[in-house]
């Protein structure tokens, strides 16, 4: 996977021809600063993930289709369904964003961890 760590520890990430599992899974190990010797689990972290070239992703042939996000509303019986294809149509930035936030422990780090994804299409 081609990256380049600057200085400030920001890591530029070509998203081109990557799965999308794998691209997230790499994102969420940075973001967690696991790659660093001085990892520790209940630190926020300092390392910048910028994403290059999203639209550039690829999925296998049945993903697309068979995908579904689920959103529960606060009434009775309502649920939402969007397919991966569909979303990933309006908003590629919302199918990474999401695919990033699975992969990381859900804790009070998650969100300000998910402030440093800057996604570039």
């Amino acid at each position: 996977m081609p990256q380049e760590i600057n200085q400030n520890k920001t890591v530029v990430i070509e998203a081109k021809g990557q799965s999308l599992g794998r691209l997230a899974s790499r994102i969420a190990f940075l973001l967690q600063d696991k790659h660093l010797p001085q990892y520790a689990p209940n630190k926020e972290g300092e390392t910048i993930v910028t994403v290059k070239h999203l639209t550039a992703i690829t999925f296998p042939k049945t993903k697309l289709h068979t995908k579904i996000y689920y959103k529960h509303t606060p009434y009775l019986g309502h649920l939402k369904e969007v397919s991966l294809a569909k979303l990933w149509k309006e908003n590629p930035k919302e199918v990474l964003y999401k695919a990033v936030r699975g992969m990381l422990p859900i804790n009070k780090l998650r969100d300000r961890r998910m402030k440093r994804l800057i996604i570039e299409e």
